[in-house]
This record gives structure tokens, sequence and C-alpha cells, in this order.
């Protein structure tokens, strides 16, 4: 079998099931795809955040430094980036499940070798160069299989929801990433203080090979596959004429619409913000306030706890608080990440009311992602170009986050004082919280200033 024959969607089953338990088994498939997704997807990213959580250890044993991290962490965004935007187009013509499985399995394969890596170098004298190539080529690697996660489970909803469902189940896979972080924040920081930064990764890989094994029981790819008619005829849903369309003339309708780009740009922000407090937090919290890895870790595990709560409400808030309305939600939360960002890096503040800080400023910057990069991009796509779409959003924000993880690193590196111990220097947050706050403001500016522009064209959201 050829890749391309198993990677391919997967052609309608010749075998229907019977009038009488379409319905049962249609709800009983699609949940099982879309938790599966779900759960599996959080479990990517815990194979992507474990050199967050490793980042201080690496740098107080003088494995590496931060200008190295940064490089180090933007090889894994910008490849993500580039795999973002054509995994997306690729994934509309994929198998879904096998090709989500793909990208977890090399993941975990990946964080398996950086701990072996790590233990060389503590037992067998790896020098500190070749570490960080190796961290840099593998982590890089790592990229390119995260990329293949994201769009696979957008799909999912696009092939097995009616419209009228899909803003609410996109809401609750959109916190997927936040319970992946929470679940690498705690269980992960746990173990590296337990055991050393290498053994980090090695439970990483193992959460991933578990998130592999969800992916393939519990996951289909079509409702076709499985006997069943359409997702359109299950729902009663009007076919519109861009159903009828070929996948790769509604591809290029959804890259000349101005308002994805206005979405991507916006997204781009946010992904600055977003990973400015999930890839450099617990560094800050450890040398800006004088916090302890394990309650460093606690904190920024609670941001992404309520990042969860953000994403989950942002459907809610736009359809039934706000009557459909998007641009109110977007103003609302995006003021409140800018305050939030604010009080956390330039207030000193108990454990408690950092805690308070980074929940906030996660559960209103978890509402404007949704809103912006999701709901709003859902108002515009067309069902067969979501993975395109997806791939557009996705690699301004990744480039984004690639470029904000090399300039933290060197803004802190820049303004750190040495000492003859590297883990007493004295580190300078100041400059890098301007770029951090800053990104926030321009986050939600974007989409209100350009929101007029975010509305599918009239030719193609005619019905038949």
């Amino acid at each position: 079998m050829s890749l391309y024959s198993f990677y391919r969607i997967s052609k309608p089953s010749p075998e229907r099931i019977e009038g009488d338990r379409i319905q049962s088994t249609y709800k009983t498939l699609r949940n099982r795809t879309f938790w599966g997704a779900t759960i599996a997807y959080s479990l990517y990213y815990v194979c992507r955040m474990s050199l967050s959580v490793v980042k201080q250890p690496l740098i107080d044993s003088g494995a590496l430094t931060a200008g190295q991290l940064g490089i180090i962490g933007s090889a894994l965004l910008f490849v993500y980036a580039v795999g973002k935007f054509m995994n997306g187009f690729i994934a509309d013509y994929c198998n879904i499940r096998r090709f989500m499985a793909t990208g977890l399995l090399v993941s975990a394969l990946v964080n398996l070798l950086m701990g072996a890596a790590g233990l060389l170098y503590g037992t067998a004298g790896l020098s500190t160069l070749v570490l960080f190539a190796a961290f840099a080529v593998l982590w890089g690697i790592n990229g390119w299989m995260q990329s293949m996660g994201s769009p696979p489970g957008i799909i999912n909803l696009s092939r097995w929801f009616p419209l009228s469902k899909r803003g609410t189940y996109y809401s609750i896979f959109s916190a997927s990433p936040y319970l992946g972080e929470f679940l690498s924040f705690i269980i992960v920081g746990v173990v590296v203080s337990a055991f050393g930064w290498e053994y980090g990764f090695i439970f990483a890989s193992a959460g991933g090979l578990a998130g592999a094994a969800i992916i393939l029981i519990f996951m289909s790819d079509t409702p076709e596959s499985k006997g069943l008619p359409s997702v359109q005829e299950l729902s009663g849903e009007s076919l519109r004429k861009m159903d009828t369309m070929p996948t790769v003339q509604v591809q290029k309708y959804v890259l000349r619409h101005p308002g994805i780009w206005i979405i991507a740009a916006s997204s781009a922000f946010v992904y600055i913000a977003k990973y400015a407090v999930a890839g450099w937090g617990v560094l800050f919290l450890q040398k800006a306030k004088d916090f302890s890895l394990e309650n460093a870790t606690q904190i920024i595990a609670f941001s992404a706890a309520f990042g969860v709560v953000g994403t989950v409400l942002a459907g809610w808030l736009s359809d039934k608080v706000f009557g459909g309305d998007r641009v109110k939600p977007a103003i609302i939360s995006g003021i409140l990440s800018f305050i939030s960002m604010d009080l956390f890096l330039f207030t000193e503040g108990s454990y408690i009311l950092n805690i308070f800080y980074v929940s906030l400023f996660s559960l209103s910057i978890g509402v404007l992602y949704c809103i912006v990069a999701g709901l709003m991009a859902v108002d515009i796509v067309p069902r067969k170009a979501t993975g395109a779409a997806l791939g557009i959003v996705g690699i301004s924000s990744y480039v984004a986050a690639g470029i904000q993880d090399i300039a933290s690193g060197y803004l802190i590196q820049g303004y750190t004082e040495g000492a003859a111990d590297i883990s007493t220097a004295t580190y300078d947050f100041g400059p890098v919280s301007v770029f951090w706050l800053a990104a926030t403001l321009v986050a939600f500016i974007l989409p209100v200033i350009g929101w007029k522009k975010m509305k599918p064209e009239n030719n193609f959201s005619e019905t038949q």
C-alpha cells in the first residue's frame, strides 16, 4: 500500500447502516471521534510543552543558556508554522484518524530521544554544543509532527457536526491545549522536580503514546466510511453552493478572503502573548518574583486550567449572551487580558495573587482566541476548506510565536547581570515585559477595527 493510499480520505463503506440504527450509530461514532480527538490533542500539548517546564533546570545546570533555549523553542514554532499551513491544506484530503495518530507517535519518539540525550549529557559527558544542536534538530522535527494534530482535530468537526453545533463543539475542542498545558506544568513539573529534567521528556513521551492509542481506538474518519449518510443528510442541513464545489476551488476562495488575513494577524499577536506566559512564565516567576520551581509551575498550571474555562465559555458567551455578536466579547476579553497581563508583569503580589493574575489572563485570552481565530473563522470558512483556513491562521500564529521565543530569549539574556554561578544571576524582565504587553494590546484591536471584512462573500453563502 502506498503512502497516498494509506493517508487519503476513506472511501464510503459498501455496507450501509440500516434505517432504524442510523441516528444512534451516528451519534455514538460522532461522540467517540470528537472526544478521542479532544483528549488526544491535549496529549499533543504534553509533548509540546515539556521544554517549557525544564527551562530553568537546564539553565541552572549549565547545559543551555536562555538564548539557546529561545532558538530551540523557535525551531519548533517556525517549523510548526510551515507545517500547519501545508498540513492544513493536505488534511482536507486525508484520513484524519491515521494522519493525527502518526503525528503524535513521532512526537512521542522525539521527546523520548531528547530525554535519552539528556541522560547521555549527564552520564557520558556529551558536550553542550552537541546537546544544543541535537535539541534544536529534534525540537524542529517535533514542530512538524505537532502540526499534524490541529488540522484533523478541527476537520473532524466539519465532517461529523452540522453547522448549528460546530461553534459549541469548537469551543470545547479549543480547550484541549490548555488541558495539555495543565497536565504538563502539574505532572511533568512534579516529575522534573523529583527525578530531573531528562525524565520530564521521557514522561511526556509516555503521554504521547497514550494519546496515539486513543486516536486509533476511538476516532473514525467520515460518517460515509462507517456506512452512514453524509453529515448534511444526517442533520437535515441545507446543501450550500460551496459544498458542491471542488475542494481546491473552495480553498482558493479562502486564500483571497481579507477576513481570514485579519484573523491571522490578530491570532499572531494572541500567540505572542499566550506563548510568552506559557513558555517563559515559569522562568519569570522564579527569577523576577523569587518563586520556587514547584510554586512557579503550579501558578502557570492554573493559567492553563482557566484557559480551558475561557475557551469553553467563548461559544456560549458569543451565541447566547451577545446574540451571535463576535465583536463585543472580543473587546471585553481583550481589555481583561491586557489588564491582567499588566498586573502579572509589573506588580509583585503573593502566590494567590499571581494565580489570580495568570488565571484571569488565560481565561480572557482564551475567550479572545476562540472567538477571533475560531468562531469568526467558522463564520467565514466553507466546510471543505476548514483545514486551509486553519493553515493560514496557523502559519501566521506560529511564525509570530517563534519570533517571540527568540526575541524573548535574547531580551532576557541581554538584560541579565552575570554571576560566577548562573543560577544566582540577576534578571531584568522590564524590556521583554513591554514587548509581551504590547502584543496583548494589538491582539484585540485588529479584529475590532477590521470586523466588517470578516463576513463570507455572498456568492459563497447561497443554498441550492
